[in-house]
C-alpha cells in the first residue's frame, strides 16, 4: 500500500524523455512538478484521494493537491477533478462529494476547470484524482533541492496528525478508549490541520524560507530523506524538540510501532521546512498569525550524515519509510 519505493520510481520513470520546457520532471522527493509558461513558472501536482471518512472526501481530495502547489511557491488557481465509483454507485453520492469539492475550491479561490465521472466495474471503492495547479515568479520557486547547510530544520503541526484525525474519525470507540473523550472528540474536528495550503502559500512569500514539504505518506522519514537527498546534505534531528502528543505516543504503545514506525506515520498537513536562522522571527509571525502550531526540530549539515540525536547519544536516522497507516485504520488490530 502507498507510494513505490524510490529506486521502484526511478526504474518506473526511466522512459520519460527530458524536455527543455520541464523544470521539475516527475521524480523522487518532489511535491510538484514545474514547466515553463510564458516567463513563469506552472506548478502542477496531482493526488489521489481514497479510504478517507466520505463526510471530507471532496474537501481533502481538493487540499492535498493544492497543498503541493502552494508548497512550491505557487498560488493554486485551477483544477481538474476525477470521480470513480463502483457500479452500484447513485448519482447522490457523486453529488455529495462534488459540494465538498466545491467548497474546499472556493476556500482556495480556485476555479474547477474540467474533471471526469463515472462507475466501473474493477472499482471497488470511490477513487478521486485532483490535478492542481498555478503559477510562480521564476525567482521565486520553492524545491526539495533549495536546502542550504545550516539551515534551521522547521516541522508544523504534529507527528502522525493526519493518522490521529483520520483513526478518531473511522475507528471512534477504540479512539475514545486510547485518547480519552475529549481528546478524541477533538481530534475529529481538526480535518482542515490536513491541508497546508494557506500556510504554505504565506511562509513562501517570506525571504530565507528555501524547503516546504509535505509530511505525507512516510511522514516525517520520507520528507527529511527526500530534502537531503534532493539538497545534497545531511541533517541532525533532536529526537527531544520533535512533536509528539500523547496520543502518537498511545497508538504507538497498541500498535506496538517501532521508532522507524513512529517517525514514519503519515502527516499530511505537516509541513517540513528549510529557513535560513535570519527568516526564524518571521516565519514564527506567519505561523502563529494562520495558528498553526511549528517546533524547530535540527538543522541542515554539509556532510551527508543523517542523524537522531537523543540526551544520551545518537543514532542514524531511519533512510527507508515504514508508514503504519494503513495498519492503524484497517480496524484488524
Amino acid at each position: 500500500m502507498g507510494k513505490l519505493s524510490n529506486p521502484e520510481l526511478k526504474k518506473l520513470l526511466s522512459c520519460i524523455r527530458k524536455d527543455p520546457r520541464v523544470i521539475v520532471p516527475p521524480m523522487a522527493g518532489y511535491d510538484a512538478g514545474v514547466n515553463l509558461i510564458g516567463d513563469k513558472y506552472l506548478v502542477v501536482s496531482t493526488d489521489p484521494c481514497i479510504g478517507v471518512p466520505e463526510k471530507w472526501f471532496g474537501w481533502l481530495l481538493v487540499n492535498y493537491a493544492a497543498s503541493d502547489v502552494a508548497l512550491s511557491g505557487a498560488k493554486p488557481e485551477f483544477c481538474a477533478i476525477n470521480l470513480l465509483a463502483p457500479l452500484a454507485t447513485k448519482l447522490s453520492a457523486f453529488q455529495r462529494i462534488m459540494k465538498q469539492v466545491c467548497i474546499a475550491a472556493d476556500e482556495l479561490n480556485m476555479a474547477i476547470v474540467r474533471g471526469h465521472t463515472g462507475t466501473y466495474a474493477g472499482i471497488s471503492e470511490t477513487l478521486g484524482v485532483c490535478t492542481a495547479y498555478g503559477t510562480v515568479a521564476k525567482e521565486k520557486l520553492l524545491t526539495s533541492g533549495n536546502a542550504k547547510a545550516g539551515d534551521l530544520i522547521m516541522c508544523t503541526k504534529t507527528i502522525g496528525l493526519e493518522t490521529l484525525i483520520n483513526f478518531s474519525l473511522t475507528r471512534q470507540k477504540t479512539a475514545k478508549t486510547l485518547f480519552g473523550t475529549k481528546e478524541a472528540e477533538q481530534l475529529k474536528r481538526l480535518v482542515k490541520m490536513e491541508s497546508c495550503a494557506k500556510e504554505a502559500s504565506a511562509l513562501a512569500e517570506i525571504p530565507g524560507v528555501h524547503v516546504l514539504h509535505d509530511a505525507t505518506e512516510g511522514g516525517l522519514t520520507n520528507a527529511l530523506n527526500e530534502v537531503a537527498e534532493a539538497s545534497q546534505l545531511g541533517f541532525k534531528i533532536d529526537f527531544e524538540a520533535l512533536p509528539i502528543t500523547p496520543e502518537m505516543r498511545a497508538l504507538q504503545d497498541k500498535f506496538n510501532l517501532s521508532m522507524q514506525q513512529l517517525l514514519s506515520t503519515s502527516s499530511t498537513g505537516t509541513i517540513v521546512a528549510a529557513i535560513e536562522k535570519q527568516a526564524q522571527p518571521a516565519v514564527e509571525e506567519a505561523l502563529n498569525r494562520h495558528r498553526v502550531p511549528f517546533t524547530f526540530i535540527g538543522t541542515l549539515t554539509k556532510d551527508n550524515d543523517r542523524v537522531l540525536e537523543w540526551k544520551s547519544g545518537s543514532t542514524p536516522f531511519p533512510n527507508v519509510a515504514e508508514d503504519p497507516y494503513g495498519m492503524i485504520l484497517s480496524g484488524k488490530v
